[in-house]
């Protein structure tokens, strides 16, 4: 039997390459005589720029940015060469991620984290490449992106002629109800009062009028927003990375495919990565299967999704707190729990 294993990463334990590898160790122990195959994921949050080295290989180049509490942090980005073309593949979540800002922190800085070092990380990447691909998602910021477009003011970078894309599958705007603050605000340690204030500055910041209704201006705090503003155009990152890492290919070629993240939830069915991988599979009649931190969406709505069955690591170990605990062998062995009942 073939298995095709194509996991985001999971939370703040396993990057994607990690969930693979333990999915794919935990099925092996199970069922030695099956052909696994692993195709780490991202959808343009952490692991973005992981991910595609790995696929595309290229050349990763190193910059020291402002983080998001306004200290020096080390980023990263891509930068690959293909027919002519010099592509940058930058992962916001290196220069503003949430993991950057400790968690009794959170609350005191949701309304001062910056974007800036995103801008840094633009700036560097437009001296030498044509196309800037940007990854959002993972971010501990709500400044509408002001950090990034102060940064790219200071640094005079003009980008008439370059093409710049917002890889995300956030499609919510940047305000109201759905929007950067109301929505994710609180899961980057802002109160209801806080929540609030952001909306309003996000508000009158007049340069994102234009664009704050257009889907995914919201992501990662309204930094899409802020690359909307400069002309940028939005693209699916779990579509970007699906067709990069040629998973379609894997696809063809598999007889069951598992996904996977920290948490199959409601965001999960918004267009993010598990359902870009159970559509592929169902256009192949191939049975798709979920193994998550959590599982909380419902057996009919994730078969809606394309989804046949999820298993939850931390049922599977007995609690959260174990799953965490060691989360490589949590995975491993809910992965062999799995590869036991489905492995022909």
């Amino acid at each position: 039997m073939r298995v095709l294993i194509a996991p985001d990463c999971f939370g703040g334990t396993l990057t994607a390459r990690e969930a693979a590898e333990a999915i794919a160790t935990g099925w092996h122990d199970a069922k030695p005589d099956d052909v696994v195959v692993q195709r780490p994921l991202a959808d343009g949050g952490p692991g973005f720029v992981d991910v595609l080295h790995a696929a595309l290989d290229g050349d990763i180049r190193y910059v020291t940015v402002t983080g998001p509490l306004g200290t020096p942090v080390e980023a990263r980005y891509l930068q690959h060469h293909t027919n002519g073309t010099r592509t940058a593949y930058i992962e916001s979540a290196e220069a503003c991620g949430l993991h950057l800002i400790p968690a009794e922190l959170r609350a005191e800085s949701c309304e001062t984290a910056t974007t800036r070092g995103v801008g840094e990380l633009v700036a560097a990447a437009a001296a030498d490449n044509d196309v800037i691909v940007v990854g959002l998602g993972g971010s501990g910021t709500t400044d509408g992106g002001a950090g990034m477009l102060a940064a790219l003011s200071d640094a005079a970078v003009d980008l008439t002629d370059m093409s710049l894309v917002a890889a995300s599958d956030v499609e919510n705007p940047l305000l109201g109800p759905h929007g950067a603050a109301r929505t994710f605000g609180p899961q980057k340690g802002a109160t209801p009062e806080a929540v609030e204030r952001l909306e309003a500055k996000l508000a009158a910041m007049d340069v994102l009028t234009p664009v704050s209704n257009t889907p995914g201006a919201g992501a990662a705090g309204g930094l899409g927003a802020a690359l909307l503003s400069l002309g940028a155009t939005v693209e699916s990152g779990a579509g970007l990375v699906r067709e990069l890492t040629r998973l379609d290919a894997a696809l063809d070629d598999t007889d069951l495919v598992i996904t996977g993240e920290g948490s199959f939830d409601w965001q999960s069915l918004r267009g993010k990565l598990i359902t870009a991988v159970a559509a592929g599979a169902a256009d192949r009649a191939v049975p798709c299967l979920a193994i998550a931190g959590q599982v909380t969406v419902g057996r009919r709505e994730m078969a809606a999704a394309g989804v046949q069955d999820a298993y939850s690591v931390s049922e599977h170990v007995g609690s959260v707190q174990k799953s965490i605990a060691d989360a490589r062998k949590s995975l491993i062995a809910t992965a062999g729990h799995v590869a036991r009942q489905w492995s022909r």
